[in-house]
């Protein structure tokens, strides 16, 4: 049979910069599908490119809403812009599975449109909006907040059971799936947003750390649900309070919250220790995380947060890295025991926290090496890859037995930049790194 074509749509996110959905791209392009995606456009991206074999046809973002009326207006400009190009698609090449990830979930109207054509609809469950409205506004009080939470829950309802496949991130995911969607447990299939750990290894970074100072790392989106401003009070006690000056915090991502934030670091005079990256590419992504000792996890425990999967937490295990984070339930099953818990808002814990691993260098190293075994035997991208491509191969019959991430007999000793890679299958070489990394 020819390639079947599949159509993935993404809003909050551009790509390749969303990781999980480029890795589902890849996913699908090495098991021999035609994949196209549509998404906003990110700083000087073009309209439309060709990359690693994906179409992505891109946007202009909405302005930044607020209020009501404000996310009306992006939702309903993203979904039209959306459509149109989706329309653009179809004429360039018929596609046979459209996949939609949310927020929001509005893009189930456009899947019921396409399905006059026989296409497929595939709901690639990201977020909770029901949980995120209540976690940033509380419950609902007076008639326009209640009309505003039935409103999520219908729009959520609409598109768990208008999807012929559901794909959740956790399993916390797919019991909600089950649950509010009245879906069968065959129909929704955990694909978790682990590191693909042969790309995502530490390297030995071209600006290590002195050896009278300890780094923090920051990775992620800077939203009002991400609790980054947890880093700069957690940073306040120590610097300020406890006279860490030999501590420094580097936060890489950007968000709705980012020049907040930079306001509050001057405003507690933590521009000497905080540095604030804005977007990052892997490249930096790789040099930060290999240089760096602690890992932070700020996400205050909110009924979002409780159930959904920190994509940070596996990234810094990736690179051998132990994290502080607040104690949230899925982050302790991502995380283990290369994660050091602490209760949610309990700034004095958090910094107790981190004191005692900038201080025990024995304790970093073996929750470093905890973390990158967890990381590669139960949380690895691979298993998720075939999971996440089985779905689709059941929708259109379309099977070449072929691994959804290639097999790699050789890994690479280099990156692309000329840094070179720690090697991972020799413990002694693995234990050297850490040692150097981690000793005082």
């Amino acid at each position: 049979m020819s390639k079947p074509h599949v159509l993935i749509v993404v809003q909050n996110l551009p790509v390749p910069l969303d990781r999980r959905v480029w890795l589902e791209c890849a996913a699908l392009t090495n098991r021999g599908y035609t994949v196209s995606v549509i998404c906003p456009k990110g700083p000087h991206d073009p309209s439309y490119e060709q990359l690693e074999g994906v179409h992505i046809y891109k946007y202009n973002a909405a302005p930044e809403a607020g209020g009501l009326v404000g996310y009306a207006w992006e939702f309903g400009y993203s979904w039209i812009r959306t459509a149109a190009l989706s329309v653009k698609v179809w004429r360039r090449e018929r596609f046979d599975v459209f996949q939609a990830c949310n927020p929001p979930d509005t893009f189930w109207l456009l899947a019921q449109l396409w399905r006059l054509r026989r296409v497929r609809f595939v709901f690639d469950h990201h977020d909770l909006n029901v949980e995120l409205f209540v976690s940033r506004f509380g419950e609902p009080h007076g008639l326009l907040k209640k009309l505003e939470h039935r409103g999520l829950r219908w729009l959520e309802k609409r598109t768990l059971r208008s999807a012929d496949r559901v794909i959740s991130t956790n399993d916390s995911y797919r019991s909600i799936a089950m649950e509010r969607g009245n879906r069968e447990p065959w129909e929704v299939t955990v694909v978790r947003s682990g590191p693909d750990t042969e790309q995502m290894r530490p390297i030995y970074p071209a600006s290590p750390r002195r050896a009278d100072q300890i780094r923090l790392v920051y990775l992620g989106i800077m939203g009002p649900q991400d609790g980054v401003d947890q880093v700069l009070l957690v940073m306040d006690e120590l610097v300020h309070r406890r006279g860490r000056s030999d501590i420094s915090a580097t936060l890489m991502g950007f968000g709705d919250c980012l020049q907040q934030l930079q306001a509050q670091a001057t405003e507690l005079r933590l521009d000497p220790y905080v540095t604030f990256t804005g977007r990052v590419d892997k490249v930096a992504i790789a040099e930060h995380l290999s240089g760096a000792d602690i890992g932070l996890g700020p996400d205050l425990c909110t009924p979002l947060n409780d159930l959904s999967t920190m994509n940070k937490t596996m990234e810094y295990m990736a690179y051998g890295l132990p994290s502080v984070s607040y104690d949230l339930a899925e982050t302790r099953i991502s995380g283990g025991e290369a994660v050091s818990y602490v209760p949610s808002g309990d700034i004095l814990s958090f910094a107790d926290a981190v004191e005692k691993l900038a201080d025990d260098h024995v304790l970093r190293r073996q929750m470093g090496r905890a973390a990158r075994l967890r990381v590669v035997t139960s949380l690895d991208w691979r298993p998720s890859a075939e999971a996440y491509v089985r779905v689709f191969d059941e929708l259109t019959g379309f099977n070449r037995h072929v691994p959804a991430v290639p097999v790699t007999m050789v890994l690479p000793s280099r990156d692309a930049q000329g840094r070179r890679y720690v090697e991972m299958h020799d413990d002694r070489e693995f234990d050297r790194y850490l040692q150097d990394r981690c000793g005082p």
